[in-house]
């Protein structure tokens, strides 16, 4: 007769566990409720309500809930320790709260006007490569998504900056020209007030000055050999010298560390303590210095003709171009593309650049000869003034055409633009300013914004960056005056920081070495330089296939992919190849028909009433 085993005392049998087990979570006042690791908890019924079955007459009294420790981990001998799982997104998310529980009625990022972006878009959509590769278009795609990225960014943090540019208005019917420097003074804050000085130097003058790129430092140099630079907010004097030479032109380099002084017989270079570091020879008689700060090139005019870069970057020359215009007195830039303009004694200004050993355009500008040039900023217009007291504008967008023209009862002598686009204009011991629009607009010839008398003759003008201030050397000194709305309110701290330390300079100096455009790139369209020479290519593919005798580049013949389930017979093979061939040969005959009306507008021939002899040697 069989028995049942007895149950040891180590195990208790399966029932007598679940009863105990029932009694322990009783006494403790919980119960166990099987949870998967995603589900949350849900909201109490009632005040003080568990989350159990309501069937369950138990579960309704108030009862002490298992507190619950997300963090802590069951620990496994033979398993490592895992982060703790994330709870799965729903589905249909709801819609963001803030912690009051409102509903934003605007979600998502602000829309940005397309004219706003496309300010900042760099790259010309409408220019599309004919037959490009998949591979190229799939590139090209992608560079004009980060490009249209990118432009929305810059469109989105416009809002952001706090500056604005300034501006004069009289009141009604009255002319800002009749308003003086010290109502300007009087109207102005403390900190744009101190912006206005005169510096009395009549012993050394006439004076030549030059504005830091970050606006913050001045470099001025006297007839008589003085030369000084300093801080100008401050008034702080950084160096002062005298070379014992007639100086002829200052211009600081790509920093305030160094500067350039043009005297009488050769190039100086000077540190900022008034050091004298390198006397190049080879720039002698240099009357007129301009500095290409992207290029790290130092463009001198001398007495000889000659038109001179010098790398300061390694110190050589780069290219000595000769004029053949005798005397160079008249030189500026045009920052735009660092196109150096040369103004000539027979009414033309020619532009240069380093690459050509011949001028790249040459401009009749004047009936007499050229007085003085200057380049707006954004490389559109050029002004201009001759010795037939004519100022004229020009539009330098391929056309070379004068836009305006105005006769001064005294020819300017000197010319400069602000950054937004004011232009002024230096005639005896007056400086005349005339405004456009805003910024990239034509300058208004017609009444003048501002005028100022100094003490002496101009010989210098130059307007300070990111500062409502125009510096005016002349034969009694140094004048600051104050111009709202010349300048560009608010500045690129990674490019010209006026308030940068030491470090932060010695940093910007080796980036922008690294940098460095080289002088062969200089051009009058710089958005050339992104295009494909196809000229260029073409001979370079017709070369390669003569080389090789065949074209590498060819496309290949149709060959068909085997198919199975007898697909692939000699029958269907000559079949799909032939539909292959009739659909390029269809293409090519729809090209040559969309083409021939373009080819006979091209041949047709203006009708005559009369049969000429001469008609025998037209084409």
């Amino acid at each position: 007769m069989e028995t049942v085993p007895k149950p040891s005392r180590d195990v208790p049998p399966k029932k007598n566990r679940l009863q105990a087990k029932k009694k322990v979570e009783t006494s403790l006042g919980w119960k166990r409720k099987t949870r998967r690791y995603w589900e949350e908890e849900t909201s109490l019924t009632a005040a003080g309500a568990s989350p159990g079955p309501p069937s369950n007459k138990k579960n309704r009294e108030l009862r002490h809930q298992r507190p619950k420790n997300t963090n802590i981990q069951k620990k496994s001998r033979f398993s490592r320790a895992q982060p703790p799982k994330k709870p799965r997104e729903l589905r249909n998310p709801e819609p963001q709260r803030s912690l009051s529980g409102a509903q934003d009625p605007f979600p998502g990022p602000a829309p940005i006007p397309v004219e706003v972006a496309q300010k900042f878009c760099r790259i010309d959509k409408s220019k599309k490569l004919p037959h490009s590769k998949s591979k190229t278009r799939s590139r090209l795609e992608v560079a004009e998504a980060e490009e249209q990225e990118i432009s929305i960014k810059a469109a989105r943090s416009e809002l952001l900056l706090a500056e604005e540019p300034g501006f004069l208005e009289g009141e009604d019917g009255e002319d800002t020209a009749k308003i003086r420097q010290v109502d300007i003074v009087e109207a102005v804050d403390i900190a744009s007030a101190a912006k206005h000085f005169d510096l009395n130097l009549r012993q050394f003058g006439p004076y030549r000055l030059n504005y830091s790129r970050t606006g913050r430092h001045l470099a001025f140099g006297g007839r008589r050999g003085h030369v000084a630079t300093l801080d100008w907010v401050t008034k702080r004097l950084m160096c002062e010298i005298n070379v014992m030479e007639a100086v002829r032109d200052i211009r600081f380099l790509h920093s305030e560390a160094l500067f350039a002084v043009a005297q009488n017989r050769w190039l100086h270079i000077y540190d900022n303590q008034g050091i004298e570091l390198h006397c190049i020879r080879r720039c002698d008689r240099v009357t007129r210095l301009e500095f290409l700060p992207f290029h790290f090139l130092l463009a001198t005019a001398s007495e000889t003709g000659f038109l001179t870069y010098l790398d300061v970057s390694v110190g050589k020359i780069v290219a000595a171009l000769n004029a053949r215009a005798g005397r160079l007195d008249v030189m500026t830039k045009n920052p735009y593309n660092a196109v150096i303009h040369l103004g000539h004694s027979n009414g033309t200004v020619s532009l240069w650049s380093p690459a050509m050993k011949e001028p790249l355009a040459k401009i009749l500008c004047h009936r007499g000869g050229v007085r003085a040039v200057a380049v707006d900023s954004t490389g559109t217009y050029m002004a201009t003034s001759g010795l037939d007291h004519q100022l004229k504008i020009f539009d330098l967008r391929g056309t070379f055409q004068p836009l305006s023209a105005r006769t001064l009862p005294q020819g300017a002598g000197h010319l400069v633009f602000s950054q937004r686009g004011l232009l002024a204009a230096g005639m005896g011991d007056v400086v005349n300013i005339w405004a456009g629009q805003g910024k990239a607009s034509l300058p208004s010839l017609e009444q003048p914004y501002l005028t100022h008398r100094l003490s002496g003759h101009v010989h210098g003008l130059h307007f300070c960056p990111f500062e409502d201030v125009l510096g005016v050397g002349h034969t009694g000194g140094i004048t600051s005056m104050l111009v709202p709305g010349a300048a560009e309110p608010n500045f690129d701290g990674l490019e010209s920081n006026p308030y940068r330390s030491q470090k932060q300079r010695q940093e910007w100096e080796v980036k922008a070495l690294l940098e460095k455009v080289p002088a062969e790139l200089i051009c009058l369209d710089p958005r050339a330089l992104a295009e494909v020479d196809v000229i260029s290519l073409e001979q370079e593919k017709k070369e390669r296939i003569e080389r090789l005798g065949y074209d590498p580049e060819a496309k290949a013949p149709f060959q068909p992919k085997p198919k199975q389930k007898g697909r692939s017979s000699t029958a269907s093979l000559v079949k799909r190849k032939r539909k292959v061939m009739d659909e390029e040969h269809r293409d090519k005959v729809r090209q040559s028909l969309e083409q021939q009306p373009q080819k006979q507008e091209k041949k047709a021939k203006p009708t005559r009433a009369r049969p000429s002899a001469l008609d025998r040697f037209l084409r």
